[in-house]
Formats: C-alpha cells, sequence, structure tokens
C-alpha cells in the first residue's frame, strides 16, 4: 500500500487536499464532491479532506482514514439554521480554524493540489499558508458567486450596515479569485459573468468545471414505478412532476406556490415536493390553508429512497428565484438526469440552465416571474422514452466526474 511519503514524491501521484464546508464522513457518499474525489482517487492520487462538524453535534474533532483518504472531521462552529449574527462570525473562523487543523493534523504531508468550493469564500488564509508551505497548485470550484447572491436576495446591501458586511465579503472573494491558480466554472454563462464582473481576473485562467457525478442509470422498470407510488401514495395514473433538494430563498417559493396554485385543478398532474430548508413551512401552511389534491410535501428520505421515488416520477424540477442576476446552476439536475428525467427549468434570464436544457432537448424553461407562461409548458408538457433517453445521454456526453477530471488543467501555469 502506498504511503503519504510515496504519494508526495512520486512524480505521478500527489497528495490533494480538499476544503470544504459539507457534512461528509467517507468518500463512498455520493455527491458532486465525493464523485469528483473519488475519480481522483482512480487516477492514483491520495485524497485528504477537511470537513466540519459543527458544535451543536457535540462532537470533538477526528480523524476518519480510509484507503487512499484522511478525512479530517474539524468541529467548529454552527453555520448551518442559525442566525446570520452566529453564522458569520462562525464563517469568517473557519479560516483560522483550518490553517490550525492543517498544521496540526496534517503538518507532515506535502500537498500538490489544494482543492476547494464556494462557498464559503473565507478560504483565502489557509489556501495561501499550503500554497507557501507546499509550493502547491490551487484550485477554485466556483459553485456559489457571494456576496452577489445575497445582494440578489435582499440580505446584503450596498448601504449601511449590510453595504459594510457586502464590502468586506466582496473584497474576499477577489483575493480568493486572486489566490486561484485556476478557477473552474459550472456554465458558460457562469463563466462570462465571472469575466466581466471581475475584469482583473485572467481569462486563461478560467475554465468550465461544470457539476458531474459518476455516470448511472438509475431509472427503474414499469413495475418498480407502479410499486413505490403505491407506497408513497402517489397518483400511478397522472404526469409526476418531482422538485427535490434545499428549499430556501435561492428557489423562490413564494412563486412555485403560485404556479401550483394555478395547478390546483388540474387533475392530470400531480406535484411532489422533497427537501427541507428555511422555506419549507412556507409550502407546509400553503397546503394546510388550501390542500390542493394534486400537491405532496416530503422531508428528507435517505438517500437510496429518494432515488428511487425520483425515478417513479415523470419530470423533474428546477426552479430559481427571478431576481438572481447571477448565474446559478443546481446540481439536483443531475440526480434527474440519473433517472432518466426530462427536465423543467423555471428560472431567472441570468443563469443558462434552461437554454442548455431546450438546446439539449431533454426538457422545458420558462421564466420564474410568469405563472402563465408555467401553465402554458405544463398544457403542452408530454413525457415519452426518447426525451427520457435524452436526458441520461446528455449527462453522459456532459457531466461525468470522468470528463470533468479530465479536463480540469491544475497542473498547467497561466
Amino acid at each position: 500500500m502506498k504511503t503519504d511519503k510515496d504519494y508526495a514524491d512520486h512524480r505521478r501521484y500527489i497528495n490533494i487536499l480538499f476544503l470544504s464546508l459539507l457534512d461528509f464522513k467517507s468518500l463512498r457518499e455520493r455527491n458532486i464532491y465525493t464523485d469528483l474525489l473519488r475519480e481522483f482517487q482512480r487516477n492514483g492520487h491520495r485524497i485528504y479532506v477537511i470537513s466540519p462538524v459543527e458544535r451543536r453535534q457535540h462532537q470533538k474533532t477526528r480523524i476518519i482514514r480510509e484507503k487512499g483518504a484522511v478525512i479530517l472531521k474539524l468541529r467548529t462552529g454552527n453555520m448551518q439554521k442559525v442566525n446570520r449574527i452566529e453564522k458569520g462570525v462562525s464563517t469568517v473562523a473557519i479560516g483560522p480554524q483550518f490553517v490550525y487543523a492543517v498544521k496540526k493534523y496534517f503538518g507532515h504531508v506535502k500537498f500538490g493540489l489544494v482543492l476547494y468550493a464556494t462557498p464559503p469564500i473565507t478560504f483565502c488564509g489557509v489556501v495561501e499558508f499550503i500554497k507557501k508551505r507546499d509550493g502547491a497548485r490551487s484550485y477554485l470550484l466556483l459553485k456559489d458567486i457571494f456576496p452577489q447572491n445575497a445582494l440578489d436576495m435582499g440580505m446584503l446591501g450596498r448601504n449601511g450596515i449590510k453595504g459594510l458586511v457586502y464590502r468586506y465579503f466582496r473584497t474576499q472573494e477577489q483575493r480568493m479569485y486572486r489566490i486561484s491558480d485556476r478557477i473552474g466554472c459550472m456554465s458558460p454563462a457562469n463563466t462570462q459573468y465571472l469575466l466581466t464582473h471581475n475584469p482583473e481576473v485572467s481569462r486563461t485562467k478560467v475554465e468550465l468545471a461544470p457539476n458531474s457525478v459518476e455516470a448511472a442509470d438509475k431509472s427503474i422498470t414499469a413495475k418498480e414505478r407502479e410499486q413505490i407510488r403505491k407506497k408513497y401514495n402517489i397518483p400511478k395514473d397522472r404526469t409526476v412532476y418531482v422538485c427535490g433538494g434545499n428549499l430556501g430563498k435561492p428557489q423562490g417559493i413564494p412563486f412555485m406556490l403560485r404556479c401550483l396554485h394555478s395547478q390546483r385543478k388540474n387533475d392530470k398532474v400531480f406535484f411532489l415536493i422533497v427537501g427541507n430548508g428555511t422555506e419549507y413551512p412556507k409550502i407546509l401552511q400553503y397546503i394546510k390553508n388550501y390542500r390542493p389534491e394534486n400537491v405532496m410535501l416530503r422531508q428528507w428520505l435517505p438517500r437510496e429512497d429518494y432515488d428511487k421515488l425520483v425515478a417513479a416520477c415523470d419530470v423533474g424540477m428546477i426552479f430559481l428565484d427571478h431576481r438572481f442576476t447571477i448565474p446559478n446552476f443546481p446540481s439536483r439536475m443531475l440526480g434527474y438526469m440519473q433517472a432518466k428525467l426530462p427536465v423543467l427549468a423555471v428560472t431567472d434570464t441570468a443563469s443558462d440552465i434552461g437554454k442548455i436544457i431546450v438546446e439539449g432537448k431533454f426538457g422545458w424553461w420558462c421564466g420564474s416571474d410568469n405563472v402563465e407562461a408555467f401553465d402554458s409548458l405544463i398544457k403542452r408538457i408530454r413525457v415519452g422514452k426518447e426525451i427520457r433517453e435524452a436526458s441520461y445521454r446528455y449527462l453522459c456526453a456532459h457531466y461525468t466526474v470522468e470528463e470533468t477530471c479530465k479536463n480540469m488543467n491544475w497542473e498547467k501555469s497561466v
């Protein structure tokens, strides 16, 4: 078995450090980050991860060792489901905490690459430390453009205290772009936005590194579909639209509810909402108030159960708030595509996810400020085998970790 020194010394293999706010305990878990890290493993590299365990969980910092990987579960402040002040303090403290963790737990390891994703944008200190100490390359996976997204949603402003906070985080954002040797963007619009609004960023360091997963056909048979719908009390003779994942402000839940309300008397469709988030109570309250017969709300399910439930549906839905000026590209789309579901995107006009879906011929798009356009699409949508297969084919051609990892030019100098 290769040791840390073998990986660090062999010119083909390096030690890779991944900095994350995602709480995971094994690279065997499935998400866009663990899938990518496993691909790096398959290419011979050894993976190190720093992943937080929030104070509320009452757990100490600990190390989890797997074959070819070491995961440091670092005790941090609370950042999820807390007030803005506590979240802000904990987020700012992350940088120094991670530097301390690298010195204490990974002081003997020489890293060739440090990989990190937004959010947050407060990893600058630890990235600079590792680059200086080890001569490592740095690669930013740009998954979120903060603080502009918070400005779009009204959580930050240009003036007053909110303005001061915005300017602080904007400075940190620019610093992160500056120290990153490469920046991988999710889509062409994402790339163009970054370059247009940050002219100091060299075009040569920016490339496409889209959300990606391990290609896996998660579709199910007609018999399984019938069984699962019966299990969850979902009509077997309707077109079922599923929206799964985080249910927060970015998803534009008030507009989504307007769309559902406009379809409340449509006995040919059924809407399934699965997930959790700050806006979950709003959906629950809507259902209690109006009792629509074609809407069902469920909280998070175990991953395997969730995948099967999605596969038993007909169309995957993506909602984004119409106020966004940044081009988001939600990763939940990949789960729909693995299940061979066409995708209905209801988004702002800044994102190019709708354009990609329509041009790829695996779904539909309308703006997230036009209920009439949504109603018109629902009337026209027909789901057949051809569009289902097109969805999975597009995934295999464009959104696999194998392809993304191959195209990440982290070894090249700018």
